[in-house]
């Protein structure tokens, strides 16, 4: 009780405050930058991956697993109790604290010496990373009306490929002289000790947001609904349940992409240099996946107001013309011709992130965002994250066993990966179908929150 009562604590913003644009700007940068963090952690493992594997002499499928299950089923499951609390207490202390665990076990990370020790490791980041987007989200969400709320979220979701990004420019500049002296284990503990910094500096600068003030007058008036409640609440509304699986199909194949893009880089070039590599993936994912993500969530707005169905149509579009792009960039004969085809792969996969997250927080009821973003990201982290690079690993090793070289081995896993964009596509087109009915009925569930 004593912790519940240190979370609850801490002052709520005052209604000029929260009404001001530079602080809202402020919070939505700062929130930013801690989902890159977030996710700087979980690419520098795919871009390390040929020398962590061959420090620890480890399988495709311990790779993958050390990538996907290790980390998502804790941080999957220990989100939902987290949102729980972020429902109820303050939510800044938890994302401070949880940044602060997640920060510390990447440092461990470099300190492993075999698979356990190491995948204890993710399971103690996945465990923080748990309370990061729960509280981020409905935090945005108290910041920003419904109108707005697909391009912030899309902005914060540009954390991803700046995250992605650092994760490429910091191997870039801790890796060494030469292709040689990749120091891993420095990498991580370094990324651990400022992530630990940035957690101090969040704790200082944010702020309890007025929760529900773009819907309610007096938040503290709702029910707070049980867990069992929410869940059931919310996989009754079938564009969130079909946006959920959405995404995480797509993600499915993004994950895999990114979990094994580095090696499979390395074994179609061995001469070429691998810190020129790392930089040109930094680049291409700082640009076109941000703007995926930027513009994507922007043209939403604008098309979700001529017609709402477009937060559906528009991810469905994406992730079709990334189905082709996805597979041929893994047959091409060259680093710059693959290169050219990510390119246009991050661009697309950008866009159905500010629609998707937009959908999770604009359906659910107030008083259960948090835990809207908690069940959407336990589906999403599980299916994706979880089964993503495991299965491309597993897959590999049983390519592998039937005498096909790691790089073709890595080429068919990967193009039977792709098709789980179909999937993605059929779940996105049932959220244009069903979307305005549930959006019409969030709007009446506000309404009654409200006592309208």
């Amino acid at each position: 009780m004593k912790i519940l009562q240190e979370i609850k604590s801490g002052t709520q913003m005052t209604h000029k405050a929260y009404s001001s644009k530079r602080y809202r700007s402020l919070v939505l940068i700062l929130l930013t930058l801690v989902y890159g963090f977030n996710f700087i952690d979980r690419q520098i493992v795919g871009i390390l991956a040929p020398f962590i594997q061959a420090d620890l002499e480890l399988t495709n499928t311990q790779l993958g697993l050390l990538i996907g299950l290790a980390f998502a089923t804790f941080y999957t499951v220990v989100a939902i109790p987290i949102a729980w609390l972020a429902d109820r207490y303050n939510r800044v202390n938890i994302l401070s604290i949880a940044l602060a665990t997640w920060s510390a076990f990447t440092a461990l990370t470099g300190l492993a010496n075999n698979f356990m020790q190491i995948g204890l490791a993710r399971m103690g980041v996945g465990i923080g990373e748990a309370g990061g987007s729960p509280p981020s989200h409905s935090i945005i969400s108290d910041l920003y009306p419904k109108e707005e709320r697909a391009g912030a979220l899309g902005i914060y979701a540009m954390g991803i490929p700046f995250g992605i990004m650092a994760a490429y420019f910091a191997t870039a500049w801790l890796m060494g002289a030469d292709d040689e002296t990749v120091n891993w284990r420095r990498i991580f503990i370094i990324l651990g000790v400022v992530g630990v910094g940035l957690a101090v500096i969040v704790r200082l600068v944010l702020r309890e947001p007025i929760r529900g003030a773009m819907e309610l007058e007096n938040y503290d008036e709702v029910t707070k609904p049980s867990f069992n409640e929410s869940l059931k609440t919310l996989i009754r509304i079938p564009a969130w349940w079909s946006m959920c699986l959405g995404i995480a199909f797509g993600s499915f194949v993004s994950y895999s992409f990114a979990a094994f893009q580095t090696k499979y880089l390395v074994l179609l070039d061995a001469n070429f240099n691998f810190q020129t590599l790392v930089i040109l993936l930094g680049i291409i994912n700082g640009t076109t996946y941000a703007g995926g993500a930027y513009f994507g969530a922007r043209f939403a707005d604008y098309w979700s107001a001529i017609d709402i169905r477009a937060y559906g149509w528009l991810p469905a579009i994406a992730i079709a013309l990334n189905l082709p792009i996805g597979v041929l960039s893994f047959w091409v004969p060259t680093i710059w011709f693959h290169l050219t085809l990510t390119t246009a792969f991050l661009l697309f996969l950008g866009i159905y992130l500010g629609p998707s997250f937009a959908i999770a927080q604009t359906l659910a009821p107030i008083n259960m965002r948090a835990m809207s973003t908690a069940l959407f990201f336990f589906i999403l982290n599980m299916i994706a994250l979880g089964g993503g690079p495991t299965f491309s690993g597993w897959l590999m090793d049983v390519f592998m066993e039937r005498d096909y070289s790691e790089l073709e081995s890595i080429r068919y896993a990967m193009t039977v990966t792709c098709w789980w964009f179909i999937p993605s596509i059929m779940c996105f087109l049932l959220v244009a179908r069903t979307l305005r009915n549930d959006w019409d009925a969030a709007d009446k569930r506000n309404l009654a929150l409200r006592g309208v």
